[in-house]
């Protein structure tokens, strides 16, 4: 039992520091590319996971499988010519780089069922590992965008919500911004989070790859 715990372990790591790092890499990129240097001075615009995660964050995508997150990027609004469009954006970036890792892991899904069960059985030891690491990295990358979309502060969603909400809304919006950890947690600890995210998840996987996991 521990030896196959020890197994899954070894399989889930690589996607998901793939994903936490991406995720925030992403971040840094496009406040960058939109007048903030905050991040690349601190040196997050990299892929060195190492820059990017956060332990708790961390172990929890370990635990859940479906929700977890990385160290926040700092941004620094003022440097946008638009703060509202500019946090928009950012907190995009974000989500959906993990889509586009999805996307990308669920073609080479594809490649690996056109190639037929012979090539993975040709050499196991290599192939069904990686074919496994394929199918955690694809359901990893949509659980971390749809999490990360939940509008609820510190989270992205929250940030996109923000810019669509009339001003005032927003600014209601804003109040509950030191409560936010605590009502995230207190969802996650209920299970509201998992009956959200695991229907869209799986549904989103299945899109991707043409049928069921």
């Amino acid at each position: 039992m521990f030896e196959g715990y020890i197994q899954r372990m070894l399989l889930i790591a690589p996607p998901i520091l793939l994903a936490l790092t991406v995720h925030e890499c992403a971040h840094a990129w496009v406040a960058n590319r939109m007048g903030d240097p905050t991040a690349k001075m601190l040196g997050r615009i990299t892929l060195n996971p190492l820059k990017h995660l956060d332990p708790i964050g961390t172990l929890a995508l370990f635990l859940s499988g479906m929700f977890g997150w990385a160290r926040p990027v700092p941004v620094n609004p003022r440097y946008f010519k638009n703060i509202s469009k500019g946090m928009m954006w950012v907190a995009l970036a974000g989500p959906l780089s993990n889509i586009g890792l999805a996307i990308i892991f669920s073609i080479f899904h594809k490649i690996f069922l056109l190639l037929g069960p012979s090539v993975l059985a040709g050499a196991p030891m290599v192939f069904k590992p990686l074919y496994i690491m394929i199918e955690y990295s694809i359901l990893i990358n949509i659980s971390l965008a749809v999490f990360n979309m939940i509008p609820v502060p510190p989270l992205d969603g929250s940030k996109v919500l923000s810019h669509l909400l009339p001003a005032d809304k927003a600014f209601a919006f804003s109040k509950i911004e030191p409560y936010g950890f605590y009502i995230l947690i207190l969802l996650i600890m209920s299970g509201a989070t998992e009956r959200v995210i695991s229907p869209v998840v799986f549904r989103t996987a299945e899109l991707l790859i043409g049928g069921g996991f």
